[in-house]
This record gives structure tokens, C-alpha cells and sequence, in this order.
């Protein structure tokens, strides 16, 4: 398992204004960190943009197996600055504005990540951030974490996925229920009960928890895992019997890689797998 360690930012603020998103390979881990503390990380395009590099690379490039993503300072982020986003809304431009499709979507509306990817979440998580940590797929919180989906104060409506992903992860009623009031900030603890996090941390230990987590996932089988996600994904998206449909030749297709040789022989050796992705 790798070690656990967590990025600190060295950004000039005044040389990045409109801030960056940075990329730190751990292993077999991406860590993806949203860095514009000054402005509460509020998202500019520019950033949107090289999130969508830094999913891309997860994605394509076979050593990497999970992904981070996390922010730094007090807050994950108060969401999209409005100022630069207005203007594309109004022709109805789409928010990640991917060339062609090429690129992995963030909100996990278009190209989707095949890899796992877990959120780690801090302070203020509003609107975008929320989306965001809802196409992932295992969210960290720090017990100071604060939600809020309040696009409807702002004429507006979420369209990064919330209004999907609410009730997919929470049921109608608890979805509802945020979607619709916009009735001021949620915690964590509330967060946890209605299904959009799955732990919460003592504050400040919320990455260290994320990458441990991923460590964990990345010394498993990575076509194995991958698989495992396509599957749940096709139920979601195309209901239960497309996912039951391939499941033996999904499982035909796993038992015959270099991978399931080594998890039998390891196995039988009543040892851990060491596992190449093939």
C-alpha cells in the first residue's frame, strides 16, 4: 500500500488568478487538487478545463488506478463564479464546455471516468462542489463541511447533475428536500444520513483518509475494479436487466486476464495478489 501523503500548494495567487487545478501521481493514485483558496476555490473555466485534463489523464493512462480529488484551504469550493460562467449559460453552453467530447467530463455527464474516484471534502461545498463529489464515487467529509444547492436563489438550477444524482443517492423525498428548499446550509452528519457521504472525518484528516482509501482500492485487480464500476454504472443508466444481460461474459472476459491467474494463485498461496492490469 503507498504512502499517505498529503500535497501542499506553493500557487502565487497573483500569477494564477483564476487559479489551477494540480496533479500529484502517488503510485498508482491521482490526486487532483482545486487550488484558489483566496476565492473560497470558487471554479473558473480555466479550471474546469484542466479538471477535465487531469480526469482525462486518470483515465487513459493504464498505471493510474484511482483518483483523488480534493482542495486546498478552509473550503472545497463555493462553486462556479457566476461572473464567468453567465454569458455561456445564457446561449446554453455547457458548463465543462468539452471539445468534441474528447475529454472526461467532471460531472460525469458526457465521458465518464472508468476509474474509481473518490471526493474529500472541507468547509463551504456548495452547488458545483456538491455535483462534482456526486459523480465520484465515495465521499470523504470533514465533520466542519458545509452543503449547500441553492442555484433557484440565483434564477438558476443545478445542471451539473445534481438534480440526478440527488435523488439517485438519496430518494426523492430527502432530494427533494434540499433541491427544492435551498433552505440554507446542510452538515455532514446530514450529508451521511441521506447517502451523499459515506464517512466523516475529524477536520483536517479528510484527504489523508481519501488517498488512504485509494491506496487501498489501487492494490486490487484494476480490470476487475474497473469492471465493477461499468456494471453499476449500466444499472444505473440502463436499468437492471442491461446490467444482468453481461454480467457472464463480463466475469468470461476477467477470468481469462493474467490478473485472475495471479488472484487464484495468490489464493492459494494465502498471500495478497500482485495484480499488473492485464
Amino acid at each position: 500500500m503507498g504512502e499517505v501523503t498529503v500535497p501542499v500548494s506553493d500557487r502565487d495567487a497573483s500569477a494564477e488568478p483564476d487559479g489551477r487545478i494540480t496533479v500529484t501521481r502517488q503510485g498508482h493514485v491521482l490526486l487532483m487538487g482545486i487550488d484558489r483558496p483566496e476565492k473560497y476555490n470558487g471554479l473558473t473555466p480555466k479550471m474546469f478545463s484542466e479538471l477535465a485534463d487531469a480526469f482525462t489523464q486518470l483515465d487513459e493512462d493504464p498505471e493510474l488506478r484511482v483518483g483523488v480529488l480534493h482542495s486546498f484551504g478552509k473550503h472545497f469550493t463555493a462553486g462556479l463564479e457566476l461572473t464567468k460562467f453567465a454569458e455561456g449559460m445564457k446561449k446554453g453552453d455547457s458548463v465543462t464546455e468539452e471539445k468534441a467530447q474528447a475529454r472526461v467530463d467532471p460531472f460525469a455527464l458526457k465521458r465518464k471516468c472508468s476509474k474509481p474516484v473518490i471526493t474529500a471534502v472541507q468547509g463551504i461545498c456548495y452547488t458545483a462542489g456538491i455535483e462534482m463529489m456526486l459523480a465520484s464515487d465515495i465521499v470523504i467529509a470533514s465533520k466542519d463541511t458545509r452543503f449547500a444547492q441553492l442555484e433557484p436563489r440565483r434564477g438558476l438550477m443545478a445542471t451539473g447533475g445534481g438534480t440526478l444524482r440527488f435523488i439517485e443517492r438519496c430518494g426523492w423525498g430527502n432530494g427533494m428536500y434540499h433541491l427544492l428548499l435551498c433552505d440554507g446550509e446542510f452538515s455532514a452528519d446530514e450529508g451521511l444520513r441521506i447517502g451523499i457521504v459515506q464517512e466523516v472525518v475529524e477536520p483536517g484528516t479528510q484527504v489523508a483518509r481519501a488517498i488512504e482509501l485509494a491506496n487501498r482500492i489501487a492494490t486490487l485487480a484494476p480490470l476487475a475494479i474497473q469492471e465493477t464500476k461499468r456494471s453499476a454504472m449500466l444499472y444505473v443508466e440502463e436499468g437492471e436487466a442491461a446490467a444482468k444481460a453481461v454480467l457472464d461474459q463480463v466475469q468470461a472476459k476477467l477470468a481469462n486476464t493474467e490478473d485472475a491467474a495471479e488472484g487464484v494463485q495468490s489464493f492459494i498461496e494465502r498471500r495478497a495478489g500482485n495484480f499488473k492490469g492485464r
